[in-house]
């Protein structure tokens, strides 16, 4: 297939693209590199463009053949979100549907989204499926959840199909070291206590210590890269048979704690990592972990990393090079 890939110099999707390219088809990229790196694209074709400029993307479409999108451009800082929530409703739903339109205008019919399980808010019970209710608690999740909503009319009115993906937490590095995580800011746990393993940062917060779980800190439910990755060609493969578009949660299915990932990195790492307790965050739920049967049933999707530990030896085997 031709794939473009938006967002593709970022974490999810720079190594999507390498996927995608292991797996012979042609992909292109198309990036504002406002939070992606240049370095981190594996492919020959790229575009600096935002996906908000539709004068450029309409040049894109029009001079390269495109069967499918694949969307990886959102802005995704909870924090942020709500200190600018215009920040997030402008790239995240105005941009993606500007995108959309220039789709429909040149009759690309496969999208594949990135979602978040921050649509769902705080849950009603855990392990959350796609039959939960869809609430979010911050601008990050609600610029996301207008998307999905405007993915359905989209189909309904224009035959536009997609998958979106609602991942829990993302995490981990390509096993062969080439790709990894580099935030700027980072927000996600694992980078951040393996930063502290390395001396990067002097210790680690930990947000609120009383929480209703075994040793009071929050349990997050974490998927390789690489898993998240495999269910997104899972997905293309599924719209290419001619089924429906469809939204799946991904996830491991099991949840770890702070503590525990803090535990398992000093196993993996070999170093003892400071923290220190800080207050609770606005919006921090006890637990989030994803009931991910349904991919599993209707795509045949299962993840190959569910031991955490494999999880952060990628990820400290790719922090153990920086300066990348």
């Amino acid at each position: 297939m031709n794939i473009l890939v938006v967002g593709g110099a970022g974490y999810i999707g720079s190594h999507m693209v390498k996927q995608l390219l292991k797996d012979g088809h042609h992909v292109m990229v198309m990036d504002n590199l406002s939070k992606g790196y240049r370095d981190a694209v594996l492919c020959k074709t790229f575009f600096e463009i935002d996906m908000a400029d539709q004068a450029a993307t309409t040049k894109i479409f029009s001079e390269n053949p495109i069967d499918a999108v694949f969307h990886f451009a959102s802005f995704i800082e909870v924090g942020e979100s709500i200190s600018n929530p215009e920040k997030y409703f402008k790239n995240n739903t105005e941009g993606t549907q500007a995108l959309l339109e220039v789709m429909i205008q040149f009759h690309v019919k496969y999208f594949i989204f990135s979602s978040t399980a921050a649509i769902f808010g705080s849950p009603n019970y855990s392990p959350i499926d796609e039959r939960h209710p869809k609430s979010p608690i911050n601008p990050y999740g609600h610029s996301k959840l207008l998307v999905e909503e405007m993915l359905e009319r989209f189909d309904s009115a224009h035959g536009l199909r997609f998958v979106s993906l609602r991942y829990f937490n993302a995490a981990g590095a390509d096993p062969e070291g080439e790709l990894g995580e580099r935030h700027n800011p980072e927000t996600h746990l694992i980078p951040l206590v393996l930063q502290a393993a390395s001396g990067r940062r002097d210790s680690i917060s930990i947000f609120g210590s009383d929480y209703d779980t075994l040793d009071g800190t929050c349990v997050r439910d974490y998927i390789h890269i690489n898993d998240l990755v495999e269910a997104h060609m899972k997905a293309i493969t599924y719209l290419r048979q001619g089924h429906p578009s469809a939204a799946f949660n991904l996830g491991n299915g099991k949840g770890f704690s702070v503590k525990q990932i803090i535990e398992a990195a000093e196993e993996v790492t070999g170093k003892k990592i400071p923290f220190i307790f800080d207050e609770r965050r606005i919006g921090d739920p006890s637990i989030l972990v994803a009931d991910a049967s349904l991919a599993n049933d209707v795509l045949g999707w299962t993840t190959e990393y569910q031991d955490v530990r494999d999880i952060i030896k990628h990820a400290w085997n790719w922090e153990k090079k920086y300066p990348w």
